[in-house]
């Protein structure tokens, strides 16, 4: 499975999660660990993912951040946050799936990486996302099988040098008969519910 088949399917993943979201959900204070900053709501939390993937398409057209500016700061979620959210969403979506150049260096702000590389970190991000906002919001936090087994294959390999960088805590170890998703969270050094 390729880099932007796991994006899809976690941006899906993440898009259903989002749709659930209760309107008296949305200033709902998230757990410090989720963000930079304290007394984040749940609002922007995905107005952040929102921001993520407005990013999406600029980046895979190689534009660096000087050239998109402060396009998408702000509040990106308006009056109707789920459906404001969508749209960014799919746009998002559809940069991915018409993109063909996997390995053509795109502009982070963290550094130039090839477009797949790229691709895995957000990925990771939007897809281990999609499973705290469910459990937060008290939705079924099951992953698809397909983003779990993808999550998988772009994960385990690099686990070691991110848990170095810090991007993962400890691996938390699960039982033999764990699920796909257990033996996934506790890969990532999360514990499952």
């Amino acid at each position: 499975m390729n880099e932007q088949r796991v994006f899809v399917l976690a941006e899906r993943a993440l898009r259903e999660v989002v749709e659930q979201i209760d309107a008296d959900q949305w200033d709902r204070i998230v757990p410090d660990a989720w963000v930079r900053h304290p007394d984040a709501t749940l609002r922007d939390v995905v107005n952040y993912h929102a921001y993520d993937d407005a990013w999406v398409p600029d980046v895979l057209a190689g534009r660096t951040a000087a050239e998109v500016g402060s396009r998408y700061d702000g509040d990106l979620l308006g009056a109707d946050p789920r459906a404001a959210f969508a749209a960014v969403s799919e746009t998002a979506v559809a940069a991915v799936e018409a993109f063909d150049e996997p390995d053509r260096i795109v502009h982070l702000s963290y550094g130039d990486y090839p477009a797949r590389e790229y691709l895995t970190h957000v990925t990771f991000f939007r897809g281990l996302r999609a499973y705290d906002l469910a459990r937060f919001i008290g939705a079924d936090d099951t992953l698809p099988d397909e983003l779990v087994r993808g999550l998988w294959d772009e994960v385990a390999p690099v686990a070691e040098e991110w848990r170095r960088l810090g991007v993962l805590g400890p691996e938390i170890a699960v039982g033999p008969d764990a699920s796909p998703q257990e033996r996934l969270l506790g890969l990532v050094g999360r514990q499952a519910a």
